[in-house]
């Protein structure tokens, strides 16, 4: 499947799923909502633009010294971002209040990664957008999430 990043999606099972129209196909809007990495390999960012986001990815390099900068302390050090499809990412969280909310849109492509929390049988999971990044703690299939950082980039 050809991408505005490089990204191999072949794999996906959103596309095996038929949910995925494409990247190239929808100008980078493959669940209908914006993908955060084709919106920067638009702006050409980086010299691997449209090449492999495997690659030097300079807004990926930011997102991980960003959530390394977080200084969490049983959280193992961040060494990659992969592309999530909102959808798959979106938990539901319970604020002190009681009210319920979720941070990110279903139809968007993030960067982010899931790591297991030292001493523990709980995930932290990473997510940012243009604008922020969240740090959750979770347990098996992101039961029981909290969250531990959200916060403004920059």
């Amino acid at each position: 499947m050809k991408t505005i990043c490089g990204l191999d999606c072949d794999a996906c099972g959103a596309k095996k799923q038929g949910r995925c129209k494409g990247c190239k196909e929808t100008d980078g809007k493959p669940f209908g909502g914006t993908c955060m990495i084709a919106l920067c390999c638009e702006k050409k960012n980086c010299e691997n633009c449209g090449k492999a986001f495997e690659a030097v990815c300079h807004l990926k390099e930011e997102l991980i010294q960003e959530f390394n900068a977080l200084g969490i302390d049983d959280m193992e050090p961040i060494t990659n971002l992969n592309a999530l499809y909102g959808g798959y990412i979106n938990l539901q969280y319970t604020l002190p209040g009681g009210q319920q909310i979720k941070f990110w849109d279903d139809s968007r492509v993030y960067l982010g990664n899931q790591v297991h929390k030292s001493h523990s049988d709980r995930c932290y999971g990473l997510t940012a957008d243009e604008d922020y990044l969240l740090v959750c703690e979770y347990g098996e299939g992101g039961s029981d999430a909290e969250i531990v950082v959200f916060k403004k980039r920059r």
